[in-house]
This record gives C-alpha cells, structure tokens and sequence, in this order.
C-alpha cells in the first residue's frame, strides 16, 4: 500500500489539498496523488497503438520553476505497412513540440522532443494526440511535484498468541518519495508499536516492530495510524495498517514419563514410595501443551506455613516455556531426613492465562534402618580365671537403609567383655557376624547390659552374662534364667503392670534363655540412664528406689580447661562416687585393663547398705602429645548372692565412667580433627514432650579425636538438651553415634540452637543445629469456615466436597463430631482419618433436608497429635447451611411422536426433561406400554417393551434440562403408546413418591409393503382382459401377503443373501404362489405381464425377484460333485434359455412412489416350463412365487384354463329366475377349438336332486377361435341352504379333457340392502380401479379401467362417462372400440376417433340389461393405433403394389452372370422354420447345448444341422419382399360388470335403488343417433391442467349422483302422470325402440328347446309369456312381471325430459373437458316477463287440475 501527500499550493492562498483538487487559474492541470514509484513504472512500459510501440505517457519529475525540461517521446513502426501520422500538439502552454507530419517506415523509430516550462508549483496535464488512418490515439504529458509518500502493508497479521502473553512481527515502513518526512504512530492497545515515531530520509526503510499483548481470548482487528510529512510540522496526511491477532487460552495437560501414549494424562499425584534417609530418588512428569499456543508456566510449591525444615521436594524446572503440540520434562527429588515419615507437598502449575491452576502432589515415605540381634542373651557359661570365651552373634539389617551401629562398650581391654567391630555399618538386607569375648580378671560372676547404638533408631540391648572361677572361689555359676527371674522380680517392685502378654512373654523368655529380656520401658530411657549411672533428672517415673547401684559422675575429663557441668580438673587424678541403694551389702569389683593410662584405686571395696564410697580415677599417661579415653566399668554384687525368700540368683550390677584426656605438653598443637555430622542440623517434634534423636560423628582423619559437649557459650542448654555421650575418643575411621534429648518449648528460638562440641582439647568446635520448639497444632477448613448447600429436595440427597488440610508439622488424627439432631440431616465421609503435615483431605458431605426451611447446621472438627493420643485436643467448627425445597421434573412437550418406525430396526429418539424447580431432583423413570390397535390380541405382561430407556434413573440440577436418550425398536405393525413416569428418589435410593405421569411417546411400527394395483398384458396374452391376468397371477392374494406381517422364518436373511450351496437353495417362507403365464403356441410372441407396483406405506421398499442362481453361493469347479437330477436339470434349460425374465430384478420405491414390472415367458419350447423365483422384501415378507408357463403346438387344439376351480355367485333357494352367470374359456392354441360340456353329469346332477335343474349349461357346445375367449353360459339354482360342489368335465375335439369343479352356494334369504345380497364369485376378486399412471410404451390413457354398475334391474339402461387421453406428446392416435360381441347390452359412443397429442375425448357408456337376470362380465376392447405407424403402413403397401404391377407389366431376361438376382414379391410371410437358438456361455460345460429346435424335445440331445434346402429357402425368403403387414394394434381393455334382478325382487332386496326400476322397457338400436365420427370432431384444442380435471370429476359425480337420485326419479314419475301439453313429432317406423331378443330359458321337461321370453316396450304390445313344463316344477322361470301397455304419448314427457337431462349433463361435460365450462363464473341473471293475468289463471287452472288427479 502507497501513501502519499502533496505539498499546499503556494497560489491557492492557504487551501488544503484536496485528492480530486484542481488548479483554479488552469482547469487543465490536475493535482492528483501518486507515487513516483509507480509513476516510473508507468512511464517506462510500452505499450502497441495502431501498429506503434511507444510509452502511454511522459512524466516530468524534477523539475524547477523558470526552467526548460525536455522530455523525448519515442515512436517505433513495428507494423508491416508505411505508417502516416498527424500530430496535435498541447492545449496548454507549458508544452511545446513542433508540430509535423510523421512518416514511419516498417521498423523505423522517431524521436520526438517536447519541452516542459513550468510557471507554477503545482501539478501540470495534457495530452498528444496522434491521428492516422486507421484511428488516433493520445499520449499524456504529466508533470509532478514532489510529495511525502510511505509505503507500508495493507495488514499485518500477528502471530497467534496466549492469554496473558505477548507475540510480536515486523514490518516494512519505506519512504518512497524524495522528501525527507516524519511519521509518528498512533494504535490501541492490545497492540503496540515500536518505533513510535521516526524520520526517514528519501527512499530510507524502517522496520516496525508490532507487540501483541491481549488480555482475553478474542479475535483483535484493529487500525494502527500513521501520520506522517514535514517535520516539525503538524503532519495532515495519514495512512493505516490493519492489525489483527487472535487470542486464545493456554492450556497444559500433565502425563506420566512412563506411558508411550502422550494422550493419556496422569493422575495429578507423583507418589515416590518409601525412600532410605539421606538417599534421594528422581521421577519425572512431562508438561504437555495441547493448544494451539505458546504456554508460559511457573511450578512452585504451596505455601504451609514456617516450616521448621527445608522442603524435602525440590523441583528441576520452576518455570518455563512450552511450545504448541511440544511437552516439557520436569524432574522432582525427593530426600527425606525423618525417618518414618510421610511427606507431602504440592506443586502448583499455574499457566500465565489460562483457565484454571494444576495441582500435583507429591508424597513420598521416609524409611530408615531396622536392626535386630540374632540373640538378646550371650551366656558364657563358666570360665576359668585367666581364661576367654569367645562367642558369635549376629547383627541383621532387615530394611533397605544402610544402618550405622556401635556398642557403648570399651573394647580396649577395660571391660571383661569385648565386641568386634565394635562400630561399622550393616549393608541393607543383610547381616555382620559379631565376636563376643569374655575375659574375666577376678573369680566372680559377670553380667552387662550392653547398648548397641543405631542411627536413626533406638539402641538395642544385649545382655553378656559369664561366671569367673578360681581354684579359691566357686561362686554360683549364673545362668540366663537367673536373669529372667531378677528381672520379673524387680519389675514387680517397681509396681509395674503385669499385663497377661509381659507375662507370657516372661514365660516364652524363661522357657528360651537366649533371648531372656522383657521389653517393658523406652530402650532409650534405659539407655540414658544407663550412660548417666544416677538418678535420671528428666524422667518423672524414675526413683531411688529402681536404683541399685550409681556413679558420680558418670564422665571425667583430663587436661580439659573449659567450663563443665562435670568434674574436670588439670590434676592426674579425680574422685568418683558410688552409693549403694540396696539393703544389703555390696562387693565392688573395678576392672583393671594393662596398660591403660586410666587406673582406678582401690581397686576392690565393700560398701554397706545405703552408704557411699569414693574412688580415685589416676591419669598416667605413657606416651606424650596424645590423645587418650576409656570407660571404667565396675561390678557390685551381694556377697551373699541368694536371696533366702525367694531362692533368686541375683546377678550383678555394672556402672560405667567414661573418661577422656590428653598429653599434650603446654605449646604442643594439638591434632586437627577431620570429622562430620550427620545429620547437621537436628529438628525434634514440636510437641512438649521429652523426644530422642541421634547424630552420627564421624572421624574422616588418620589420627584419634576426642570430643565434648561445649556448654560455656550457652549454660542453660545443660538443663533442656542432653547429649550422650557428651564425651569420647573415635579411633581414626570409626564413629560415635550421639543421642540427643531434650522436651521442645515455646519460648525456644524458632530458627534452633547450636550445640558445640569441643574437639581434641583444642579450639577446634564442630556445631549442630538443633530445632527444639513447640508448635500449636493448625487445620484449615475451606471455605472460612463454612460450606453452603444448593437448595436440596425434601427426602432427597445433596453432596458437596469440601477441603481439609493439616498446616502444622506434626501429623493429626482427626475426628468431626456432628449432634445428634443434626445427624439425620448432615453427614461426612470420612468423619475420621489421619493427615500428614501439609495434606489436604477431600471431604464429601451430604445434606437431605427433612422439610421445606433454612437449616444452619454447626458440626464441629476435633484433631490432636498422633504421638499424643488423648491430650492436646484442638476445635474447629464449620458453618453448614442448606435449604430443603420441593422438586419437580416435566418433559419438554407432553406428546412426542416419533413417527413411524421399520420394525426390527433401531431408532434413538431424545426426550428433552425440564426441572424448573429450585433444587436438584433425583428421580427414577418407569415406562409403561400401550397397543392401539384393537384387532390386536396380546399379552401385556410377556409383550417386550419396544422402548428402551438408556438410564432410567438420573438427577437433574435446578433450572437445568436433560436429554433422555432412548431407543425405539418396534416388534410387530401396530400403533404404540408409551407413558414415561417418574418418581422421586430419597437420600437412599428409594423410591419416595407416588408415580407421575411426564409424557407420552407415540410411534408407529411399519413393514415395508408393496401393493399390485394394475397389471396389463402384451404380446401373447394382449387379448386377455385384466381380470383375467389378475386371475392368472393370482394378485389377489399376493395383495393380500404382501400386506400381512412376515413370519420370524422369513426374516432369517433380512436382505438379499447368497446363503445356499445347492442349485435349489432353501426355502424360508410357507406363502407359495403361482404366476401362470398362460399358454401360447410355439415360437409365438412372449407373453408379458406388466404389474404396477405400489408403495402404499410410508417407508421405501428394496424388493427383489430372486432365481435360484441368485441365491446360491458360486462355488469352484473342483468343488461341484454329483450328477444333476432332473428337476435341476429343467431349472438350467430354462435359466439357460432365459424362458422367463424379469425386468427389472430389483429397485427400490419410495413412499408413494409406482413402478412398472415386466414379467415375459418365451415360448420357445412345447411344453410346460416351471421355475421357482423368490419375491423378497428387505425387512418384510417372503413369497415363493411358481412361473409356469405352457406352450402349444402350432396344429394342436388347447384350452387354457386360468384356474380348474370356479366358484358361482349364491343364489336364493326360492328364486324362480336365478341369474344367468358366466365362465370363460380361453384358447391358447393356434387353430379353433371346439369344445362340449359333458352334460351326462348335468342330467345325472338333476336326477341326484329331485328332477330339479340343480346346474344347467345354455351353450354345451360351441368354438372358441385362435388367442380368443369365449363365456360358458351356466344357471345354477340351488335347492338347499347349502354349498354345492359339481365336477364338470369338458371335452375338446381332438384335444384333452378338463375336469373343472364348479361350486355354488344356497342362501335363505339375502340381507335386506345388501349391495352383495347374493354374496360374491371368484370373478369379483378384481376391483374396480381408476388407472393413474400408464403403463411403459401405453400411449392412449383410459380413465378407467373397469365399470362397475352394480345390482340392476333387469330392462333397464344405465350410462357412464368415460374420458380417453393421448399422452403422448408427438404421436396422433386412433381408436376403435369393438362392441360386435356385447352390442345388445353395452354401447360406446363414439366408437371410433383420433386423439392429438395431449387431446383427451369423451365416451359414453351405455348399458343396457336384458329381461333375464344375469351376472354381466363383459369384457370391450379398445383397439389403439399411431397415426406414424399406420402412414408408413400405408406408404410401404403403396411401394409393395407399386412394385407388384411394374412386375405385372415386366419380364425380366435372366443371365447366370448376374451378380444379383431380382426380389421376389411375397403376398404373405412363410411360416418360419425353426430356428436353433443356442445356450449362453455357462460356467460349467458338463452338459450339452440345450437347443430351442422343436425337433430337441428331450434335454440333451444333439441338435441335427439345417439341410442345404432349408438354408437355401431361408436365403430366398431374406431376399423376398414381402407384402407389408399392418400394425398391430394396442388393445385396451375395459371390464364392465353387472348383475341385474327382477323387477319383482329388485324393490325387496334394493329399496334406496328402486328408482331403478324402468317404467318403459326401451330396446336399442345400434345406428340411432351417433355417428361414425367423433363426438369432439371439429371442437377446438382441448385446455389441460388441474381444473379440468377437477370439472370432469364434478360433473361425473354429479351426474351419476341425479341419475340415482329416487327424489328426480319420482319427480320423472310425477311428470308422466301430468297432462300433456304437446304432441310427439311422428317418428319413422325405423327409429322405434325394437325388442330385445331375451336369452334362452330352459325347461326342465325338454332341454333341448330354448323358449324365447319377450318383453316388449313398444306401442301397442301387450304380451305376457308364461312357460310351465307338464311336471309343474320348474314354472317359475317363465313368470314375467306383466306390464302396463301405455300408449307412447303419455311417456313422452319423462322420456324426453330424462333425455334432454342426459344430453344436458354430458356435454357440460364435453365443455369440460374442452375447458370451457368454469364452475366458478359468476351467475348471469335473467329478467323475467311481467306477471299476467293470464298466466295466473293458467296457474289456477292447473292447479284445478291437479286437484282433480289427486281425487282420481
């Protein structure tokens, strides 16, 4: 983008400058924005203009007043011609060229120079125009002044960027004009740019640098200004840069290191398990960012108050960067320096923008050594004085943690006893083998409890117990159990408890001497007042009288100049103390080591009861500037040893003074000491009770180190802390393992104390920082102390989590308390636990309100140190409110209907549930299921409930809706109804209200179903009326299974499968149909069935017609074995020959939808062919339908009978004229067929019932011509109420006989009104339909197909309407109804027509019934012809004859060189021979061709080769011309049923009918009134559209509706009985109604004689024909109702009237259909003529009149 400025016109008298502006002195220069850039760019292209290259324009750019620019324009002739040019020059004055006429040749230039004088400072425009003879053209002449231009971007887009975060991108600022200019920027935020302002020099870039900082997640647009010019000056050009960003939410996920699924997310918790002390152990968590932005994060821990230590976890990364898609790894380490402790802490990952804060925690188990002796007892036994013992006991580390141990024992020869190693370390999980020895000095018996320091744990104690002898003394040997029994004794003394568990494990003791030891107080009390060897100042249990024996003091120090609690002296000697506690006397015995620098005087003493003695402890060292130490050990022991009470050995006491002290001589440097801590800084419980810990000293150096606790620089640490020893000598290598005791304060420093100890005499100090203060014990609760409950349902449960944590450093035991009123309202899990230092607990708290109020509840939380159970109990209590409310859930809609299902498949459906409550509800869902249908029979119970419910219970929140989703599975075609309720829940889970209806669920299970409703017949059977082809495929009952519900067998491949090995697969349907093809002869043409498929359901349909090829699973052929029986071997001539076929095999229809089907059996073999196909519906029915098909041979007479069954219309048993009823018979051969009833079984059935014609044939005997039918002519009158079964045989000359069973049932009486009254025939199957969709190929459209009249009188003559339609859009057709065979009883007019394309005509059908009742089953025929086919007929016939004469005329001279021979002309076609029709290649090539030659009628057989002459005449006949044929006509078929009665019985049985009852019987005459010619002939074009079809149907309802209206009929009555009031013209003798020619009547006493029975209209006849045979049985046939003979005048008017009516009403209808009738025109009014005297005296006179008739 370009943006520039122009500098103010200094002429303009200050006007700002304006885009569009123009100079006001020169209109003709323009001031207009650009850039010198593009200019350049502009004015150095080239451009071609009428064979000229030249620039499109000049551009002046520097340029200066007063001064002369010249500027040359360049011509170039790139055309091939000479070229002429005329030049223009400017129309202003400020440029000037020399104006000529320029001549250019073909590839020549010219140059032109033009002169630029400027006057002003602004803009300057023109133009050169260049004329020639092929156009002109101009060139601009253009002069510029500079201006400020920047060149800067449309829009930057900025990288995407986090909440919270910032992005950044640069851009390109460039100063694209020659002035120096200034720019300053001005945006909003979240964006920001740098630099702000600037000053670029001409054609200097900048780079701009755009920070986006946004706050929340939005998409940013936003314009950055820019204005820039003069600098110093107020810039008024601007230009901008769109800005946009997008902001959107960090997010990171935390995964475990150890998946390789980067999707799975770890559980928020890094648990290291248990960790030796002073060991560290690493695990890592990977920080992964799903976003599609850069996350920023920090990773710190929780603050938990002052901690007392340093936080035992410490993480590698606390902040960082993670890229979209990346992850980062964080590694975690955890040390522990408390043994036996859990520690917990968290990590917070906060992510700069994001959402929500991450909490990890991290916990980890603090382990330390777990030491055990292999024996608690050494027993030495009995050893000589001077001797040693050496015995082995084994020192066991069971625990992971190296342990570091040492026995407070002085192994240096100053004790009877010596332990080696005496200190070291146990790896972990394993064992040391210690030696113990035993070399006594003096004959006495020995025993010391020996403590062996463990660090981080509490010492263990083993006791050493040897016997000295001498020759002298023989004191009691002491043994283990001597032990045990001092030990049970002293305890007893001491009222210490004898728990039944001391006592068995005194026994088990007593019972092992090895580990004789009672664990019964603090091993490490035992051992601090073991080390003290007085009373102990710290223990409140302790007393004088647990004493036996005590030193004072317990520790010396030699050459040790410092301020001591303990007795240290520069002297080579001190006193030490030992008092006697007991009440009987003692023996002290100090033992006495060689070489020692310690000595002990004197060495032996007896101490009385109660009574003290002092020794002196000499130091003498041997060796110089060395350090020395020691612990004396001295033995008292009764010098009676048993007590005479209780028998008891007492074993002797042992006390102990450590010593230490040096020899360096005064100057003399002492050593300097290499030793370390562990730990160095040393933390105690925070409670107010007295607690123990250990350090480790460890000697690093090659020399002896000595040590001692330095209390001169803090003297009251020797009341609150006690150290253990508190001096001592560490060989080089080895340690000391100090214990550490003291009871925490409150006034005690927080941050610790240090503890100096003295090394090597010197001022060398080594400090350990002790932490000894109390803590108050601190829980917070979430929430300030309160937690608030949503409006909950009364009886219902709410739950909410709430946060405890332990922020002291102690661990707590913890224990809510909830009143007793309260408890049925609230509760918490867990109401009790533990918690660690700095971990938080989930609370989950549970409210159910009892009744709609407030509650404010107060449980209160008590928790106290674990170390402490009992005491220091602390409070808190938590503010719980809730509110009990009552609930209640509706359904989104009240009814929802789901529509209509398949049964058998699944249809989710959602139920939307709406709590409007304030509270939550609980609730459980019941569905209860109902069937519409009342024909349905079922039991509720054992009937599946056809909607599954995915949850039935659930809660939903308050003012919340929820989706139920279920599932809709129909199980049978019927209405469901299903009542979803609900009930409430309690806290429990119970139900706890009564169910309530919510909504119903209405759906309906469909099958897919298919319908026939029209069929149609080509080819063969063309000729057969449509009831008869519906007879033939029995559609009636596939209607009828279509329709039906399919059985379970049938659904067993829901679709079409490939299911079956075999050639004839199985069959899952017991519905077996058969689809007859009729009969035809051979090699005639197929015959094709077109059935009209309908969907008459709301669903589609995929049907398939399934052969048995189909069905079955190809199989290789090494896998076929066995040979093929027959019946297959029929199914593969007729599958190979394609004898049936289907198209098409398959589809699918949708709702409403109709498709033609074509079913075509060749007659290609004699025969009857059979082949099974399966009809299968995709999830519905299954039908087995069986194709058989019979073809004739061409010389043979057959009769094809559709059905051997016939079932006759009921008939009354007192009926003296039974009707006449009909049944067909049809030709499918080639030549006549005569046929005869047998009527040997008519005579013998007559004789069977009492002489009475029981079933008489009119016409036994007659022909039935070629593809024609003809009607057997039967009366059946039935004797009996009962139904009758007749087997008739029929005969065909030449032929075979066909036994057909007739049946016919006797009624009573039929129902009064009845429109069936005497029940219904096989015939009747067939309903009457109106044909809405031709057929394929069907060009002429018939608005119905059948008419049906119903019960008529007999004599009486009723009309139809019919309408004849060409749908096609190109073809003109004729038609011709045949009426030869019907003409007495129906006629059609007009019988014969053309129809334009789209034309549609009107015929009326007139139907007139005889005087003898019959069932009327006529059949007219329609035939149908194209105007196209029948003119090129006509054009072939006029060249065929044409032809035919010029041969006539002709000779032709024959030569045998001719190429060609002539045509011969053929009158007629030669019956064709037989032609081969080979197989189609098949699979398998194991059987023969089968051939369709008439000559291979055995399967397998050769086919035999055509002769030479039967070749040579197939030649002649393809070179023949044969005689044109005429087409053949389409044949449409019109069914007319009928069945009239009596006038006697027609009023009876018919009485809303009986104006059907003719008062004249008028006969027809074929030529009355109608001509050859069309009705509509010379009409204009017919309209099309909705409202002629709407007119038709009105008016052909109206007029059936008059004709059987009984009010007209008796208006017509009424009318006859009026005077006359004109004369009849005279008609001639020809147009007079003749009779009718009644049909035969027989008679039972002759057969044979047919008796005519006349009933005449015309005038002047009055006969009346009564026939009764000589037995009297069967008179009543020849009764007639007798009639009135009325003279043809007094009919005339009602005649004339019903005619004028008829002719009215039909052509309304003619209008109709013409479109020029409109029903809803407006009613034309008509003036009538002034009322007269004269007419109302007329009117009196009729009146008179009327009167006088009634009175007649």
């Amino acid at each position: 983008m370009l943006a520039e400025t122009l500098a103010p016109d200094p002429l303009a008298s200050g006007a700002k400058w304006k885009p569009s502006g123009k100079n006001i002195k020169n209109p003709r220069i323009h001031q207009k924005q650009r850039s010198g850039k593009y200019q350049r760019q502009a004015s150095s292209q080239k451009s071609c203009l009428l064979g000229l290259e030249l620039k499109p324009e000049l551009v002046w750019e520097d340029w200066d007043l007063g001064g002369e620019f010249t500027e040359t324009l360049v011509l170039k002739n790139i055309h091939s011609k000479l070229q002429k040019l005329h030049v223009r020059p400017p129309l202003s004055k400020f440029f000037t060229l020399i104006p000529q006429i320029i001549v250019l040749s073909p590839g020549t230039s010219f140059s032109m120079p033009i002169i630029f004088r400027p006057l002003q400072r602004c803009e300057y425009e023109d133009s050169i125009e260049f004329q020639s003879k092929n156009g002109s053209f101009q060139v601009c002449l253009r002069a510029t002044i500079p201006c400020h231009a920047l060149e800067v971007p449309d829009s930057v887009l900025l990288p995407l960027c986090a909440v919270q975060n910032s992005s950044h991108s640069t851009f390109l600022l460039k100063n694209v004009s020659k002035l120096q200019t200034s720019f300053q920027w001005e945006c909003a935020a979240p964006f920001q740019l740098s630099p702000e302002q600037g000053l670029l020099k001409p054609g200097q870039e900048c780079h701009i640098t755009v920070l986006f900082q946004p706050q929340e997640a939005l998409v940013y647009q936003k314009q950055a200004n820019c204005k820039f010019g003069e600098e110093g000056d107020k810039a008024e050009s601007c230009c901008t840069v769109l800005l946009q960003g997008i902001a959107k939410y960090p997010y990171l996920q935390l995964r475990n290191s150890g998946t390789k699924d980067e999707k799975e997310q770890c559980g928020k918790e890094l648990h290291f398990g248990s960790v030796a002390v002073g060991h560290s152990l690493q695990k890592h968590f990977y920080i992964f960012n799903p976003s599609p932005v850069t996350a920023s994060f920090s990773l710190s821990q929780m603050s938990s108050g002052a901690p007392l230590l340093e936080s035992e976890f410490s993480c590698d990364v606390p902040r960082g960067k993670v890229e979209p898609g990346g992850s980062l790894r964080a590694t975690v380490t955890y040390t522990p320096a408390v043994v036996d402790s859990v520690s917990v802490e968290y990590l917070s990952l906060k992510c700069s923008g994001a959402l929500s804060e991450t909490l990890i925690k991290l916990t980890g188990h603090c382990v330390g050594p777990k030491v055990s002796l292999s024996s608690s007892v050494v027993d030495f036994d009995c050893v000589e004085e001077g001797g040693a013992v050496v015995q082995t006991v084994e020192l066991v580390n069971s625990s992971p943690v190296e342990a570091h141990y040492q026995w407070d024992l002085d192994c240096s020869g100053n004790s009877v006893f010596s332990i080696q190693p005496a200190s070291g370390t146990v790896s972990p999980h394993s064992h040391t083998t210690l030696k113990a020895v035993y070399r006594p000095t003096q004959p006495i018996a020995h025993h010391r409890r020996v403590a062996c320091l463990i660090l981080y744990r509490d010492p263990i104690f083993l006791d050493l117990i040897g016997t000295c002898r001498s020759e002298l003394q023989q004191p009691a040997i002491l043994k283990p159990e001597h032990l045990f029994l001092y030990k049970l004794r002293w305890y007893r003394t001491q009222d210490l408890p004898d728990t039944p568990s001391d006592m068995q494990e005194d026994h088990n003791s007593h019972k092992r001497p090895d580990t004789a030891g009672v664990v019964c107080r603090n091993p490490m009390e035992e051992y601090y007042q073991s080390c003290l060897g007085c009373m102990d100042p710290f223990s409140s249990s302790c007393s004088l009288s647990s004493l036996h024996v005590s030193v004072m003091p317990s520790e010396l120090l030699f050459n040790h100049k410092m301020y001591s609690i303990l007795s240290t002296s520069s002297t080579s000697s001190q006193p030490v103390s030992i008092t006697n506690h007991t009440r009987e006397k003692l023996s002290l015995v100090w033992t006495a080591a060689q070489d020692c620098p310690f000595t002990v005087s004197p060495p032996l003493c007896e101490l009385a009861p109660l009574k003290s003695t002092s020794f002196r402890v000499t130091y003498d060292p041997k060796q110089l500037n060395t350090l020395h130490g020691a612990q004396l050990e001295c033995f008292a022991f009764y010098r009676d040893n048993q007590d005479l009470e209780d028998r008891v050995l007492f074993p002797p006491w042992c006390v102990t003074v450590r010593v230490i002290g040096h020899s360096f001589q005064p100057g003399k440097e002492h050593f300097i000491p290499s030793c370390s801590l562990t730990p160095s800084r040393v933390v105690f419980p925070p409670l107010s009770v007295l607690s123990h810990q250990t350090v480790l000293l460890q000697n690093c150096g090659d020399l002896p180190l000595t040590f001692c606790l330095d209390h001169s620089l803090n003297p009251t640490l020797a009341e609150s802390m006690f150290v253990v020893p508190s001096c001592g000598l560490i060989q080089p290598g080895s340690h000391q393992i100090l214990m550490l005791r003291t009871t925490p304060t409150e006034d005690s420093p927080k941050q610790g104390f240090s503890l100096h100890l003295r090394l090597n005499a010197a001022k060398h100090t080594k400090e350990l920082t002790v932490v000894s203060v109390v803590e108050q014990m601190c829980m917070s609760l979430e929430g300030d102390n309160s937690l608030y409950f949503q409006p909950t349902a009364v009886g219902s449960r709410t739950q909410r989590s709430h946060h405890i944590r332990n922020l002291s450093h102690l661990p707590l035991r913890f224990q809510w308390s909830i009143p007793e009123p309260e408890q049925e309202l609230i509760s918490v899990e867990p109401d009790a636990g533990e918690l660690h230092p700095n971990e938080s607990s989930v609370q989950i708290w549970s409210f159910c309100p009892l009744v709609e109020e407030m509650y404010t509840l107060k449980p209160t939380l008590t928790f106290w140190p674990i170390q402490t159970p009992g005491c220091n109990k602390s409070h808190l209590t938590l503010n719980v409110v809730g509110m009990g409310a009552s609930g209640s859930i509706e359904a989104e809609k009240a009814v929802l209907d789901v529509g209509e299902t398949l049964v058998g498949s699944y249809r989710p459906i959602q139920v939307t549930l709406v709590n409007n409550s304030p509270c939550s509800v609980s609730f459980c869902l019941s569905v209860q299921q109902i069937l519409l249908d009342e024909e349905l029979t079922y039991d509720p119970e054992s009937e599946p409930n056809a909607l599954r419910l995915d949850c039935d219970r659930g809660t939903i929140a308050s003012h919340a809706t929820m989706l139920l989703r279920s599932t809709v599975r129909p199980h049978r075609r019927t209405q469901y109804l299903w009542t979803i309720s609900y009930q409430m829940l309690n806290a429990s889970g119970f139900l706890s209200s009564p169910p309530q209806t919510m909504c119903e669920v209405r759906a309906k299970g469909v099958l897919p179903t298919l319908q026939v409703i029209d069929v149609w017949g080509g080819g063969s059977v063309s000729s057969l009326s449509k009831v008869h082809l519906w007879k033939l495929f029995s559609l009636d009952r596939l209607n009828e299974h279509l329709l039906s519900n399919p059985s379970p067998a049938e659904l067993t491949y829901r679709t079409p499968t490939r299911h079956s090995l075999s050639s004839s697969p199985s069959i899952f349907t017991k519905v077996l149909l058969d689809f007859n093809f009729s009969a035809a002869p051979l090699n005639s043409e197929p015959s094709t069935f077109v059935l009209m498929f309908h969907n008459p359901g709301s669903i589609y349909v995929d049907w398939a017609f399934l052969f048995p090829e189909d069905q079955q699973i190809e199989l290789e052929y090494w896998a076929e074995t066995g040979e093929f029986s027959s019946t297959e071997l029929h199914r593969m001539k007729v599958q190979d020959n394609h004898l049936f076929s289907i198209s098409p095999r398959s589809g699918t229809l949708l709702p409403g939808q109709q498709r033609a089907v074509h079913f075509t059996y060749s007659h290609d073999f004699t025969g009857t062919d059979r082949f099974p196909v399966v009809f299968k519906l995709s999830h519905g029915r299954e039908i087995l339908l069986n194709f058989q098909g019979a073809t004739v041979e061409r010389d043979r007479p057959y009769l094809h009978f559709a059905s051997k069954r016939h079932v006759f219309t009921s008939v009354t048993i007192r009926n003296c004229s039974p009707p006449r009823q009909m049944y067909e018979l049809n030709n499918g051969g080639e030549v006549p067929v005569r046929y005869e009833v047998d009527m040997a079984v008519l005579s013998q059935l007559q004789v069977d019932n009492f002489n009475h014609p029981l079933l008489y044939c009119l016409n036994p005997e007659g022909v039935v011509l070629p593809g024609k039918t003809a009607m057997l002519e039967w009366i059946f009158s039935p004797l009996e109420a009962k139904v009758y079964h007749m087997d008739i045989l029929i005969h065909v000359q030449d032929g075979d006989s066909t036994l057909v069973r007739f049946e016919g049932c006797g009624l009573n009486s039929p129902s009064l009104g009845s429109t069936t009254p005497f029940g219904c025939s096989d015939t009747k199957a067939y309903e009457p339909c109106a044909q809405r969709l031709p057929f394929p190929g069907q060009v002429l459209f018939l608005s119905e197909d059948s008419v049906c009249l119903g019960n008529i009188p007999v004599c009486s003559r009723s009309s139809r309407i019919l309408f004849l339609t060409n749908v096609s859009h190109t073809d003109t057709v004729h038609y011709t109804w045949e009426q030869q065979n019907n003409q007495q009883v129906v006629q059609i007019r007009p019988d014969r027509g053309s129809l334009c394309p789209g034309e549609r005509a009107l015929c009326v059908l007139t139907f007139t019934s005889t005087d003898y009742p019959t069932d009327y089953q006529l059949d007219i025929i329609c035939q149908v012809i194209q105007e196209a086919a029948l003119t090129r007929y006509h054009d072939a016939l006029q060249r065929w004859e044409e032809e035919k004469a010029r041969q006539l005329d002709e000779f032709t001279i024959t030569d045998k060189d001719l190429a060609q021979s002539p045509e011969v002309l053929i009158d007629k076609e030669p019956v064709a021979a037989p032609v081969r029709k080979g197989p189609p290649l098949r699979k398998y090539k194991t059987l023969p061709p089968i051939c369709a030659n008439a000559n291979c009628e055995a399967v397998g057989t050769i086919c035999i080769k055509l002769t030479k002459a039967e070749r040579r005449a197939q030649r002649e006949t393809a070179k023949a011309w044969r005689c044109p044929e005429a087409p053949k006509p389409a044949l449409l078929h019109l069914w007319v049923t009928a069945q009239s009665h009596m006038l006697m019985e027609y009023p009876p049985h018919f009485p809303k009918q009986s104006n059907r009852c003719p008062r004249s019987v008028k006969a027809q005459q074929p030529d009355l009134q109608y001509s050859s010619t069309s009705l509509l002939e010379g009409l204009p074009p017919t309209t099309h559209g909705p409202d002629r079809d709407i007119t038709m149907h009105v008016l052909t309802s109206l007029l059936s509706g008059i004709l059987d209206d009984p009010a007209f009929t008796q208006s017509l009555i009424t009318l006859a009985s009026k005077p006359i009031t004109y004369q009849l013209q005279k008609t001639s003798p020809s147009s007079l109604p003749s009779s009718l020619p009644p049909p035969p009547c027989p008679t039972p006493s002759n057969p044979t004689h047919q008796h005519q029975v006349l009933l005449s209209g015309t005038v002047g006849q009055k006969e009346q024909h009564n026939t009764v045979d000589s037995e009297g049985t069967a008179g009543c046939w020849g009764n007639r109702c007798p009639t009135q003979n009325t003279p043809h005048t007094e009919h005339a008017p009602a005649d004339i009237s019903e005619d004028v009516l008829l002719n009215t009403l039909q052509n309304l209808m003619i209008e109709a259909v013409r479109g020029e009738l409109v029903l809803t025109a407006h009613p034309r009014t008509v003036i009538l003529p002034p009322f007269s005297t004269r007419s109302r005296r007329t009117s009196k006179a009729m009146a008179e009149e009327e009167k006088v008739d009634l009175r007649n």
